[in-house]
């Protein structure tokens, strides 16, 4: 290169230095100056000059981060109650005030039950009339059981019976006709007199008679015993079976009249208002002599354990699992902390909102956390683990990108790169699109460009 001046020549001149040491420091100021003027590389570019304040790197290595999630909500109660009663009746008496702590079953308020005694009173006694009127009807069924049965022989008796009297008649019949017969041969030759014949026939002809009665007495009976029928068919069985429909009936009462005095002693005991919780009464509603009137009398909550209800955006739905330890902290009281774990992430709140809930239970055994009390939680999220960087590197506030210290042939530059941040602490995320072992600028905010040398010595 023509226009540079050889490195091994000066035209500068020294004058001459008597002193030893002292010639020895010029030199080494002339040698540092010879140096300076050779700074350029085989290529014929300068290397930059080392930065007065040097940018800070650090390199990305793998660690472990247990991120945290900070949301606000308020508290609410295990359970909220509300107590009302459907008795038309007025308080006689009111035994706790807001503010008191009940146990579950504990009476808190009593019911006039005089109307009510009476018509139990009234109730109880139909019951005993219908119960006596049922029993009859049984006695019923069971005569009528008998009666079939006494029928029904007896109609099959009487069958035999005509039976019987019709056979002998045809046979008396048959003797007669034939005595008959022989009279009448007899009288041609002067035996037998013609009125002994006359009377004979008389006694044939009432033999016909009676074979007919006899005929007529076997109809009627097997007329008399197919009416009758069976023990599962027929007039007996008809008149068994209405019988039993008459107790069935008759018990059916019974049981109406039971289910109206069942009815009255669970009004009646209803009549005493009792608290089916441990909790606190938070609001009461009723006096003596006040009727409830269907309107809520009384409002219990259970805070031995409480809900914390955080206003939760849809990133911490994906980011807060069931189960999640929670520390609370409570508003204007530093000192005071309290521990739950995640029991539910509930969707919208509102149709069309993206306001999710994370629902937190809290042991709170002193009772201090109210319904209502806004608190502040810190959750903490699972475990990750991945190529991690100070959280200070970060260009944006959305964390995603970062600086890296890129290492070119004669200067160490700045190069913006993106990264998806997948966890992190108070100090280190836990990244994506690094490498370990990277260079990174560890603080962010320094206003470092694109190109920009990081060389330092």
């Amino acid at each position: 290169m023509p226009n540079e001046m050889p490195c091994a020549r000066s035209t500068a001149t020294t004058p001459a230095i008597p002193n030893p040491v002292l010639r020895g420091c010029c030199a080494l100021v002339l040698a540092t100056a010879l140096l300076a003027g050779c700074g350029k590389g085989a290529g014929g570019r300068a290397r930059t000059a080392p930065s007065a304040n040097p940018i800070p790197t650090v390199a990305a290595k793998v660690a472990t981060v247990r991120a945290t999630s900070t949301i606000s909500g308020v508290i609410a109660p295990l359970q909220n109650v509300a107590i009302t009663s459907q008795l038309v009746e007025p308080a006689d008496t009111v035994a706790v005030n807001e503010g008191d702590r009940v146990h579950a079953g504990q009476v808190i308020a009593q019911l006039d039950t005089a109307d009510l005694r009476a018509q139990l009173a009234q109730a109880n006694a139909t019951v005993l009339t219908d119960q006596r009127t049922a029993e009859s009807d049984d006695a019923k069924v069971a005569q009528s059981r008998y009666t079939q049965t006494l029928n029904i022989g007896q109609g099959g008796d009487q069958v035999q019976s005509t039976r019987a009297a019709l056979a002998q008649a045809n046979q008396t019949l048959t003797n007669d006709e034939a005595n008959l017969t022989r009279d009448q041969q007899l009288i041609s030759n002067g035996y037998v007199a013609q009125q002994a014949v006359d009377q004979q026939a008389t006694t044939v002809n009432n033999d016909r008679s009676a074979v007919r009665s006899a005929q007529a007495a076997l109809q009627s009976a097997l007329t008399n015993q197919s009416v009758n029928g069976t023990n599962s068919s027929g007039l007996q069985a008809a008149n068994v079976a209405a019988a039993a429909a008459d107790a069935r009936a008759a018990h059916a009462v019974v049981l109406q009249a039971k289910a109206a005095v069942l009815q009255l002693q669970t009004q009646i005991s209803k009549a005493s208002i009792v608290s089916p919780i441990d909790g606190v009464v938070v609001n009461r509603n009723l006096n003596p002599g006040e009727y409830p009137a269907s309107r809520t009398i009384f409002t219990l909550q259970q805070l031995s354990n409480v809900y914390a209800e955080l206003n939760a955006s849809s990133t911490d739905t994906f980011a807060i699992p069931v189960g999640a330890p929670v520390t609370l902290n409570v508003a204007g009281s530093s000192s005071q902390t309290y521990t739950g774990r995640v029991v539910a992430v509930l969707g919208q709140v509102t149709p069309g909102s993206t306001n999710f809930t994370v629902k937190v239970l809290v042991s709170n055994p002193d009772e201090k956390l109210k319904s209502g009390i806004p608190v502040t939680a810190v959750t903490t999220l699972p475990a990750v683990t991945g190529v991690g960087i100070p959280t200070t590197a970060f260009l944006d506030e959305t964390h995603t990108t970062v600086m890296i210290a890129d290492d070119e042939l004669v200067d160490t530059v700045a190069k913006t790169v993106h990264v998806h941040e997948v966890g992190a602490n108070a100090t280190t995320s836990i990244v994506t699109g690094l490498k370990a072992g990277q260079s990174v600028v560890s603080n962010g905010q320094l206003g470092v460009t694109d190109g920009q040398s990081l060389a330092q010595e």
